[in-house]
Parts: structure tokens; C-alpha cells; sequence
């Protein structure tokens, strides 16, 4: 099978979710919200014509709202982001020519910009949607590519600009997708209710 879209989920629970947004709020306000971000996620992916891979981060729920017949449940493995992106990669590609990881917080993300993905990666080897925080939304590649995973400086705003810089120093083609904004604050919410 040709392309192949991972997403990457936190398992909802009180207390872990949206954790900057728990600090601003209450952690009940930063779960609700949470689960509306997955609900935005599912309605999303869908309907992209791709294997879909669901990743969890704690555990595989099987009674969830994910059907089991759409997304293929898996469970992420790695000491930190970039170990367990890189794992999911590594995994997926060997039954895929192209991939595309996405994770639960970009809500402005649509299908559109998702195939627009995909069909980036028959002409580049790697696409990447940047984020207005300084990270990414979406990374896409052909070959598995540690150097992307490795020595990043994750949560600090600076992932997008180091993975580039890899991508750039490693001499592979590329395609820049649009920026969004993640919802990662209370404000990023009001902004999206407002929109």
C-alpha cells in the first residue's frame, strides 16, 4: 500500500491532558477541551485515503470512539517524542512508500491539507507543516530519517527551525505546507471559538 497517515494521540484522562491549558483553567475545562480536539481529529482523518495508524500514548483502548476498522490501533514507544515518532516511522514504512504523522492539536488542520501531504511526498522526500509556535503539525518522508528525530529540542519552540536545518543539511527535498496555530493555550481556544 502507497501512503500512510500516523496520528498521534494522548490518551484522554483528568490531569493529563492539556496541561498548560489545566494551569490557566482547571484540569475538567483542559480535558473537555481535549476531547474536542480528538472528536476534530477523527472527523478529519476520517475520510483520507490512507492506512490509518492510531498511536496511544498509555495504552490501546479498544472501547474508544476510534473504530477499530478504520484507524489501526498501536501504542507509542520511546522515551521521549522524538523516540516514539521515530518508532512509529521505522514501523509504518516498512509496510508504506511515503508516511505523514499528525498529532490531536492542531484543529485548524483539514483533510485537504492532509492529501496535499501526501501527494507532496511523491515529488519531495520530506514535507513538514510548520506551526505558528515554532513546532511542526505535520512531518511526511519516504525513508525513515533519524537525524529528524534525534537531538531536537522538544516543547521549546524550536523543533520546526532544527528539523529543517537537518533536512536542509542532509541535502533532501522538501515542501512547506501552510503554517497553523496548535491549541496549546486558553487563548489559542478563544481564538478558534472566535474564528
Amino acid at each position: 500500500m502507497a501512503g500512510a497517515l500516523i496520528i498521534f494521540i494522548k490518551n484522554p484522562a483528568l490531569g493529563k491532558a492539556k496541561t498548560r491549558i489545566a494551569k490557566s483553567t482547571d484540569d475538567t475545562t483542559a480535558l473537555s477541551i481535549y476531547n474536542k480536539l480528538l472528536e476534530s481529529t477523527r472527523r478529519t482523518t476520517v475520510m483520507v485515503d490512507a492506512q490509518k495508524y492510531l498511536y496511544y500514548s498509555d495504552f490501546i483502548d479498544k472501547e474508544d470512539k476510534w473504530n477499530p476498522l478504520v484507524y489501526k490501533k498501536m501504542l507509542q514507544r520511546g522515551i521521549d517524542l522524538g523516540e516514539r515518532m521515530m518508532d512509529a516511522f521505522i514501523e509504518v514504512l516498512s509496510y508504506h512508500d511515503k508516511a505523514i504523522i499528525i498529532g490531536s492539536d492542531c484543529i485548524y488542520l483539514t483533510k485537504d491539507i492532509i492529501d496535499q501531504a501526501l501527494e507532496a511526498l511523491d515529488h519531495h522526500d520530506v514535507v513538514i507543516g510548520p506551526a505558528k509556535d515554532g513546532g511542526y503539525y505535520l512531518l511526511g518522508m519516504k525513508h525513515t530519517q533519524m537525524d529528524l528525530f534525534l537531538n531536537i529540542s522538544w516543547s521549546s519552540g524550536q523543533e520546526f527551525k532544527q528539523t529543517l536545518s537537518k533536512v536542509k543539511g542532509k541535502g533532501l527535498s522538501y515542501f512547506l505546507l501552510e503554517t497553523l496555530n496548535d491549541i496549546d493555550h486558553i487563548e489559542d481556544w478563544e481564538e478558534y471559538l472566535l474564528s
